[in-house]
C-alpha cells in the first residue's frame, strides 16, 4: 500500500492510494514539519553501517521515516529506545548491537540571501 504525507496550512495529512485515487487516513498538526508532499511509499529500508542526518517526517507502528535530501530512509521502530519527534532534524546511526543511536543533527553552514 503507498503511502504518503501531505503538509499545508499547519496540517499534516496521511494519504493512503486505493486504485489510483489518494485518500485521506489522518488528519493532524504539522508541527515544525515544511509544506510539501512526502513520498514515503518511496522510503528505501536503512543500511546499519550508515549514518543519515535528516528530519523524521513520519513514525507508525512499524517505522520510522526520515528524509535525507530528496530521498527517504526507514529505520525500523523496534531499533529505538525513544522515537524522535517528528519534525526534528536527526543524526541517526547504528551500534554494534544494531540499536539506534540518535543525536542531534549538525549544522551546517550555507550561503543564503536574507534582507
Amino acid at each position: 500500500m503507498k503511502q504518503r504525507l501531505v503538509v499545508m496550512n499547519g496540517q499534516r495529512i496521511l494519504q493512503s492510494e486505493h486504485e489510483g485515487v489518494w485518500k485521506n487516513q489522518k488528519v493532524d498538526k504539522a508541527g515544525e514539519l515544511k509544506p510539501g508532499i512526502y513520498n514515503i511509499y518511496m522510503a528505501e529500508k536503512a543500511d546499519k553501517s550508515k549514518r543519515y542526518d535528516g528530519v523524521v517526517v513520519h513514525t507508525d507502528n512499524d517505522n520510522v521515516y526520515q528524509k535525507i535530501d530528496k530521498k527517504f530512509v526507514m529505520h525500523s521502530r523496534k531499533d529505538f529506545d525513544i522515537v524522535p519527534v517528528m519534525g526534528s532534524a536527526k543524526s541517526i546511526s547504528y551500534n554494534d548491537q544494531g540499536k539506534v543511536v540518535v543525536s542531534v543533527e549538525a549544522v551546517t553552514l550555507s550561503r543564503g540571501r536574507s534582507r
